[in-house]
């Protein structure tokens, strides 16, 4: 077994131990393997190892990424970088989903730029939990705006929310902005609208997972410190 197939083991193993933890089954909480700045070589290995889902930041990257690895099949790719608006239709010919629309204008430039065959395209809306004015996402009490964009968008089909929480040296510190957004959810639909929620990464994953996690977030603990861009 390969490094990166091993710390996949491990991570998984995490995963089902913090879930048990909670009461819910371990299939409930999808893994996405963050990949930005790795080499598709790397994606490869995790894919031969049994990961499907990978996140991606930039979209040059995710783009050449894409065309790199399209002898893989079910291979899917998450945008989770804050998006611009002019680089959407790139992002929408090659991701699986969007994880960071945080603005009305987003939602309908998407809306306009998935193709037919994509069509409905799934979304998370990316909330800024913690306001910080260096992130991306909408403000907690702008929520619903682009939440109604979404939905009144044909070709987009909204499935949650995602939060990048304040940094900390103690991962349980995380933990109150993930109940945070579990909060905000219950207030703007809850689980039948919004049943993704995308939050935790590699330090804090578990309290992610108490908190209702159904995506998580994983780079580091995957395949090492990241490089440059």
């Amino acid at each position: 077994m390969n490094e990166i197939a091993e710390r996949l083991s491990q991570i998984r193993s995490r995963i089902a131990a913090a879930a048990h933890a909670a009461g819910r089954p371990p299939e409930s909480v999808r893994l996405i393997a963050v990949s930005k700045t790795k080499p598709a070589t790397d994606i490869r290995q995790a894919y031969a190892a049994g990961q499907r889902d990978f996140g991606e930041n930039y979209v040059q990257e995710l783009a050449l990424k894409a065309a790199e690895l399209a002898d893989l099949p079910d291979l899917r790719f998450h945008f989770i970088g804050h998006l611009q608006r002019n680089k959407v239709k790139n992002v929408v010919a090659h991701a699986h989903m969007v994880h960071t629309v945080d603005s009305v204008r987003l939602a309908q430039e998407l809306e306009k730029r998935v193709p037919q065959a994509k069509a409905p395209f799934a979304v998370l809306v990316e909330v800024n939990v913690g306001g910080e004015a260096q992130k991306s996402g909408v403000a907690p009490d702008q929520v619903d705006a682009v939440l109604d964009a979404v939905d009144a968008a044909e070709s987009l089909t909204l499935r949650g929310l995602m939060t990048v929480p304040p940094w900390s040296e103690a991962p349980g510190e995380t933990r109150r902005y993930f109940d945070a957004l579990a909060s905000l959810r219950d207030r703007v639909g809850g689980r039948a609208r919004l049943p993704e929620m995308s939050m935790g990464m590699s330090a804090d994953l578990e309290h992610a997972i108490a908190a209702g996690a159904t995506y998580v977030r994983v780079g580091t603990a995957i395949f090492g410190e990241r490089g440059p861009k």
